[in-house]
């Protein structure tokens, strides 16, 4: 039974990542986080043989014109800084509706964008990024000015909660630790309430039993029961030099409150600037894909 559902969940979340032709959207406001999630974006795509297409949103039409000179000075600079052909498209409208709308329109696997952290008023700060990613069905990578390694993302933390929402996230992260020969990195909350500490323990049980089945390898700590959950996973994503933190973009209004708050947006904005890939809970046929197995949650 489990087998079972561990291979239509990893077909369900594996097609778009796994199609023969992949590609990456790669929004860019020109700036050195733009240029960072660039970098990432080539990475990867050479990885994964994908095509990139970097977008540019303005406001106004009259600004298009100077868009597609900036975009194309960008796209002679990435065939010559690292040999990659990348397609431009520029765009009247908002961040927050066209960046989702494109990257459906695109049929994208993958968004890959920079943010700004929490400061100032630049193009995409951490809380506008969430905001992007929520209203979009394609998974993320927000990336701040740490640029990626030479061998891609060896070292992936994987944390999961009281939700069986968060499970959602294995089938990507698996594709990824494939691709790249990553070790992933489980770590749960310590809970003291026994109600709440057998569920978390499901919900790790299951996480363990899938990438075993995937034949990647793994290890797995309980966090420190006094710290909120968002100081715990960015401390040990610290001390192990990840890569890569993967997370569920859950409701605010959820158990995750008990653990730490909206750990999320503080995850993504992390001062050691750990990429994230980010995606949102999704549902099959208006039925959520984990009620077909019931061993892994609540």
């Amino acid at each position: 039974m489990l087998i079972l559902y561990l291979y239509r969940l990893k077909s369900y979340y594996s097609t778009r990542f796994k199609m023969e032709n992949k590609l990456f959207l790669v929004p860019t406001d020109f700036s050195k986080v733009g240029d960072c999630a660039l970098n990432h974006a080539v990475k990867v795509a050479e990885i994964t043989k994908a095509s990139i297409t970097l977008l540019h949103v303005v406001g106004k039409k009259e600004m298009l014109d100077d868009a597609r000179v900036k975009l194309k000075l960008a796209k002679e600079r990435t065939l010559k800084e690292y040999n990659f052909e990348v397609d431009t498209v520029a765009r009247v409208g908002s961040i927050f509706e066209d960046i989702g709308d494109l990257a459906e329109e695109l049929e994208a696997n993958l968004v890959i964008m920079g943010t700004h952290g929490l400061r100032g008023m630049q193009f995409i700060t951490g809380s506008r990024a969430l905001k992007i990613v929520t209203s979009a069905k394609t998974p993320f990578i927000i990336v701040q000015e740490k640029e990626i390694q030479e061998n891609g993302y060896d070292d992936i933390v994987v944390p999961l909660d009281l939700h069986k929402e968060t499970k959602q996230k294995l089938s990507l992260v698996a594709d990824m630790a494939k691709y790249f020969e990553s070790r992933v990195h489980i770590i749960v909350p310590g809970e003291s309430d026994e109600f709440l500490r057998n569920q978390i323990a499901r919900n790790l049980n299951y996480a363990e039993s899938f990438f075993e089945e995937m034949d990647i390898p793994y290890t797995s700590r309980i966090g420190a029961g006094k710290k909120d959950f968002d100081d715990t996973i960015i401390e040990y994503a610290t001390e192990i030099g990840a890569d890569l933190i993967s997370l569920m973009n859950l409701p605010e209004i959820s158990l995750s409150s008990l653990i730490g708050g909206n750990y999320v947006q503080n995850v993504i904005t992390n001062k050691p600037h750990i990429p994230v890939l980010l995606m949102n809970p999704r549902k099959v046929s208006n039925i959520s894909i984990f009620g077909a197995y019931s061993g892994g949650g609540g």
